[in-house]
Order: C-alpha cells, then structure tokens, then sequence
C-alpha cells in the first residue's frame, strides 16, 4: 500500500453540514466528503483490493467507491485532514489478517472441576425443593 500515490487519487467535495451552528453552518461548507475508487487505484496490489472488497463490502458503493464523509470540526481543512486519516486506518484494518481459530479440547482437569460444580449446583437446587409425601 502506497500511502502518497492513494493520496494523489482521493477526490474531495466539500457539503454543507448539518447539525447546529447557527446563521454559520447555512453559508459555509464545512462537511467533507471523500471518494475513493478501489478498482483502478494504482496505490494498491490486486491482492489489497480484494482483501478492501472482501472486509469493506458494506461501506462500498455499486460503482465501487469507498465514501466517507466528515463533519466533526467547523474548518473545512481539519475535517479534510480528519477524513483522510480516517480513511488510511481503514485501510490498514482491512490488510490485518486475523489469525485463524485452532480447535483445541478442554483439559481433564477443567472437565473434572465443571462435573464437581454442576454436582453441587443440582445438590443445591434439591435441597431447597419441598419434600415428597411417600
């Protein structure tokens, strides 16, 4: 992954942000929409973008873009600077590959110990039921 080269292919529109602010939020925008195209981004290996496809799948569009949006601050810079930041840990989440799950047995002692607990735990449980009439 090539942090500079990726940075070179975002494409930014500024929106106007909702929420409060007063006579300010109706006449300046503020909010930060960022639009990356995974496919034909030359910053990333086939095996990048797949993994991207594969873990981003609900956040990308049906023309395959990556949009993300930030309104955090009221300058439009730091929300820019915010939405890329933003956008590279994702990235970098989705190359992380998560180690696969070894089936493993419990152990004889744990076995054991659980047995004991349920004994006692039914032992209680009868104990407090009323007695039966023979």
């Amino acid at each position: 992954m090539n942090f500079s080269i990726i940075e070179k292919e975002l494409q930014f529109k500024a929106i106007r942000s909702s929420g409060p602010g007063g006579q300010h939020v109706n006449k300046v925008a503020s909010k930060i929409e960022l639009v990356f195209d995974i496919a034909n981004s030359s910053g990333l290996t086939e095996k990048e973008k797949a993994l991207a496809f594969q873990k981003l799948a609900n956040r990308i569009s049906k023309d395959n873009l990556l949009i993300l949006t930030c309104q955090e601050r009221r300058s439009q810079h730091q929300n820019k600077v915010l939405v890329i930041t933003q956008l590279f840990r994702l990235l970098k989440q989705c190359f992380i590959i998560s180690k696969t799950r070894k089936a493993t047995k419990p152990t004889r002692s744990s076995v054991i110990k659980k047995a004991k607990n349920k004994k006692r735990q039914s032992e209680k449980k009868q104990s407090r039921r009323k007695p039966t009439i023979d």
